[in-house]
């Protein structure tokens, strides 16, 4: 499959560049810091206790701060859907960036978890060399109080506080993936450096580089002592992306405090529960999503909204025992209507995603397997404006019928397909035909992924691969996390 430059610059190339810049940034820091320390007169005799120990845990440590002030930015949820709602960035490929966030929250996960480990490991050889190398000819700079006669350097590590800290940071990994103790890891990563285990030395006229020599003490040489400073900058990178995160967690928990008013629960086949839901004040645009996915939106005529839900796992299955318990049979003899009590519930949401955009392309095509179908419910229902929502079957039959009679066939084509076989079928027609023949002949197209498989892949090659004159298919793929 040949890749075309311009579908592939349209589809990849402001991720790339993204991608290069944050790998650009944390290369020119890593070796910014290392050549600080490994050259810098301030750390001349810390660097010849250490060596190169000194130099990888101070550049480890500032891509970590670096990583660390990044990794939130993705979370402010709010604060993204707002920035695309307002239409603040004008340029949609630059909108088309942020459905990218996650990718870069993960990226940035995974760069804390690599420099963690490099981050403690070369704490761990300072730790030893602390002791290996004591000096008495500069005590202020050495952690280490004593020669290491008789005592396993290693115990220094469990005396001070980057000591027991760097042990939490070494299982960070652990703490990311459950997303529970992220606050006690930022609190521990911003105190974790009180005490000072790397000083500087601060009185360079005294005692210029190299003034010591061997087997005679820093008084007998200058009459004085070294003088150490420690100065920390974790907070100054951290503090600012912390407090915004902070901010729009309050604001989400404000904006969820009123619980809704369960209207109507409708159990579809295929464990497929739809949800609808009133709330004072709730606006929704089609193709954004709650964390399950809404496809019905607020209107003027209806302030009612939906989702619909797959009963999988043990949290929909019990939610779904919640929302339509099993009748009891002493009930059935009764002779009375008793009135459905249903749980308290309350709403997040609604964030933006890339289903946004599917209305401001010239020709928008929508592909989904199984229960991705269901964004793309709330995009039909935008265009037919139905008083009264039924299930996607009875939805696309009255869209159709509804542009048939005003005489639009082609304002809407839909196109269903068998992606996979049940050993009693197979297709050897070409994929996607409608990628590579109609559609070339019209403008710009976005193109909307929702599947779980593989397939999403194969979709996002055909879009780079499409050589149409004139015509860039920009492919965009909805998360179902």
């Amino acid at each position: 499959m040949v890749v075309s430059v311009r579908s592939w610059v349209a589809n990849e190339g402001g991720k790339h560049l993204v991608l290069m810049l944050w790998l650009g940034a944390n290369t020119w820091l890593f070796l910014k810091t290392f050549l600080l320390y490994s050259t810098g007169q301030q750390y001349h005799y810390l660097y010849k206790m250490l060596g190169l120990g000194l130099c990888i845990s101070r550049a480890s440590a500032s891509v970590l701060n670096l990583n660390c002030s990044l990794v939130l930015l993705p979370m402010c949820r709010s604060l993204l859907t707002f920035v695309r709602g307002t239409h603040m960035v004008s340029s949609r490929e630059t909108r088309r960036l942020l459905d990218k966030s996650k990718t870069f929250h993960v990226a940035c996960g995974v760069s804390i978890c690599i420099f963690s480990v490099v981050h403690v490991s070369a704490h761990l050889a300072n730790v030893v060399n602390f002791s290996v190398s004591y000096s008495e000819d500069f005590p202020a700079l050495n952690l280490a109080r004593y020669r290491g006669e008789g005592e396993d350097p290693k115990l220094i590590i469990l005396t001070t506080i980057p000591g027991v800290t760097g042990v939490l940071l070494s299982n960070y990994e652990i703490f990311w993936y459950t997303h529970n103790l992220f606050i006690v890891f930022y609190i521990i990563l911003m105190v974790h450096m009180v005490g000072g285990a790397l000083k500087y030395q601060t009185n360079l006229e005294g005692h210029p580089p190299g003034c010591l020599r061997a087997n005679q003490s820093s008084t007998e040489q200058q009459g004085e002592e070294l003088e150490a400073g420690f100065t920390g900058v974790t907070w100054l990178w951290v503090s600012g992306p912390l407090c915004l995160y902070c901010a729009e967690r309050f604001y989400r928990y404000i904006r969820s405090s009123d619980p809704v008013t369960i209207v109507t629960v409708i159990r579809h086949p295929c464990d497929v529960i739809e949800l609808r839901m009133l709330k004072k004040h709730f606006k929704a645009r089609p193709g954004q999503n709650h964390p399950f996915t809404l496809t019905t939106c607020p209107t003027e005529n209806k302030e009612t909204f939906g989702v619909h839900l797959r009963v999988v796992g043990d949290w929909t299955e019990r939610f779904t025992q919640l929302l339509l318990p099993e009748p009891r049979i002493d009930l059935e003899i009764l002779p009375m209507v008793q009135q459905r009590r249903y749980p308290k519930l309350y709403v997040d949401g609604p964030f933006g995603s890339p289903s946004e955009e599917v209305f401001n392309y010239d020709v928008s095509v929508c592909v989904a397997g199984g229960i991705g179908v269901t964004p793309f419910a709330c995009v039909l229902h935008a265009l037919l404006e139905l008083k009264s929502f039924y299930w996607f079957a009875e939805l696309l039959c009255a869209l159709h019928h509804k542009l048939w009679q005003e005489n639009r066939p082609d304002y809407f084509n839909l196109k269903l397909y068998v992606s996979q076989t049940d050993n009693l079928q197979s297709m050897s027609e070409e994929k996607y035909r409608p990628l590579t023949s109609r559609l070339r002949l019209v403008g710009p197209g976005g193109i909307y992924c929702l599947m779980r498989s593989g397939r999403p892949i194969s979709i996002s090659g055909l879009c780079n691969s499409a050589r149409s004159s004139g015509t860039t298919f920009e492919f965009n793929k909805e998360s179902f996390s």
